[in-house]
């Protein structure tokens, strides 16, 4: 009896160890772009750091027309960011296209918080690739709004992305965000 429940013990510990092993081997075939926006640069930063600590590859989302300080003013309701965020249907075009997104399995965007949401840059981005079978999660950096209606916005749009849980990364350490990806895995 006892043999028999040191075997069972054994061949469980096996078992468990092969599957673990798995995992991490998964994860670590998995590819990882982080793609991003940035108006002015703070979300650059960001997604630079977490390419770094994800050994990801990084894309800028570039647009065509680049902004102007003008075009950012939020408070001028005739400027291009304040018409293109009254208008859902704003697609601004996109330079620099990736040729190979075909290659991630996981995609991080980012982008700054316009309007309580993502730039609808994003939506741009987002239209431009084929992302079935790939695990798409959002960052964020904002002056003081939260990423829940950008994340919740992106689910209603492209409900058959799959999505995990978005993160607003303002102040986030390397460490910090290691910790987030991880979790994300």
């Amino acid at each position: 009896m006892k043999k028999t429940l040191i075997m069972l013990t054994a061949l469980l510990t096996i078992s468990i160890s092969a599957c673990s092993q798995k995992k991490t081997e998964t994860n670590m075939k998995q590819k990882v772009l982080v793609a991003y926006f940035s108006a002015s640069g703070v979300t650059k930063g960001v997604a630079q750091q977490m390419a770094e600590v994800a050994g990801a590859d990084l894309h800028e989302i570039k647009p065509e027309m680049p902004y102007t300080d003008a075009d950012l003013d939020w408070q001028n309701k005739q400027s291009r960011s304040s018409i293109e965020m009254k208008d859902k249907s704003s697609r601004p075009a996109i330079t620099d296209k990736l040729q190979n997104m075909q290659d991630y399995d996981v995609v991080y965007v980012g982008f700054p918080i316009w309007w309580y949401t993502c730039p609808t840059i994003i939506n741009t981005f987002m239209e431009a690739y084929d992302f079935n079978g790939k695990t798409v999660i959002p960052f964020a950096t904002s002056g003081g709004s939260s990423i829940k209606k950008a994340c919740n916005d992106l689910r209603d749009t492209y409900p058959n992305v799959n999505w995990k849980e978005g993160k607003l990364l303002n102040h986030a350490s390397k460490d910090d965000m290691k910790k987030w990806m991880e979790s994300n895995q």
